[in-house]
């Protein structure tokens, strides 16, 4: 365990000067959020497009959430253009073949026998709110704790913000210990101090942020808990506003990923009828700090070795500790 204290020009940028900026791996091994739960009903087909694979989301006859690849093996047709599901399985819109929730395939019209075909898929687990996939070989060794503030009565609904850069899904959750962004982005007098704390595929960067957001003074406490390469809770608490922060990174393909953001602010116990104008103030403030971040990092490359200074500790902790998601070379 360790402790550590104009868009116009942008858009000119050559985007293919950029073609060395990833040389980790597309995609680290753990878990990812893909979809909510909400979104997710039964008798639909979700398509999805992470990894750099097409996918398709349903659930089966039980309920169970399934992620798979999203063209039959029999001709190519994407099961999540015109598919439904039938019995619990994704039918193909072309040739009516079925898949069950373990991605095999369970009818195949006119064929004397089952064709003993599957589909590629992910072991999937469900809670909070959200459908998880396992990128990895072999069955997971660990798993992302549920977030109780997500089923807490005492938070209000969550606000949504998702958004996709060029960018790696590392370098998204090191911006979480970047110490000296927080002056320049968010309004911190000064570069962040934090301490960082690591066990195996978890880690905890901790520390306390200021600022003044119109006329209130924010001294918040904030605890960022990482759950391997995809999923991080962030829980921030202060007199004035107290939330928990659910930040779902995800690889889209080799240059893209995403930031699925969901902001749960926690009813004022005294005043619950400030939470809309809290949410409001949280909206205005906060989701074009995202934004900011969005544009850098659409146009940034990724240095192997950059040159940090000595209070910039956390990308190097940060980097050790997430190294461990990657294949061995």
């Amino acid at each position: 365990m360790r402790s550590l204290r104009g868009q116009d020009d942008l858009d000119r940028l050559p985007r293919d000067s950029r073609a060395d900026a990833y040389p980790m791996p597309s995609v680290p091994y753990g878990w990812y959020a893909v979809v909510r739960s909400g979104e997710l009903r039964a008798g639909k087909v979700v398509s999805l497009h992470y990894f750099g694979r097409a996918l398709v989301a349903f659930r089966g006859a039980d309920g169970r959430a399934a992620v798979l690849d999203a063209h039959c093996p029999h001709y190519g047709a994407h099961l999540g253009a015109g598919g439904k599901v039938v019995d619990g399985a994704v039918e193909c819109p072309f040739h009516g073949w079925r898949f069950g929730v373990d991605g095999r395939c369970v009818k195949a019209p006119f064929a004397a026998r089952v064709p003993k075909v599957a589909l590629g898929g992910f072991p999937v687990r469900e809670h909070s709110g959200l459908v998880f996939v396992y990128v990895g070989p072999g069955e997971p060794e660990w798993e992302v704790p549920e977030i109780p503030e997500t089923a807490d009565r005492g938070y209000a609904a969550p606000i949504e913000d998702t958004c996709r850069a060029r960018v790696h899904v590392q370098e998204m959750r090191e911006n979480i210990v970047d110490e000296s962004h927080f002056h320049f982005i968010h309004g911190q007098p000064e570069p962040l101090a934090q301490e960082w704390r690591e066990d195996g595929p978890f880690a905890e960067a901790r520390g306390r942020i200021g600022r003044r957001v119109l006329r209130w003074d924010i001294d918040n406490t904030f605890d960022a808990f990482m759950y391997g390469p995809g999923v991080m809770v962030v829980r921030t608490q202060g007199p004035v506003l107290s939330l928990t922060a659910v930040a779902l990174s995800t690889p889209v393909d080799e240059r893209t990923s995403e930031l699925r953001m969901l902001y749960y602010l926690r009813k004022p116990p005294r005043a619950p009828f400030l939470t809309p104008l809290l949410k409001l103030v949280f909206r205005s403030q906060a989701l074009g700090e995202v934004r900011e971040e969005v544009l850098i990092w659409d146009h940034k490359v990724h240095l192997a070795k950059p040159v940090l200074l000595p209070h910039e500790k956390g990308i190097r902790a940060l980097r050790r500790w997430y190294a461990q998601f990657y294949p061995p070379v």
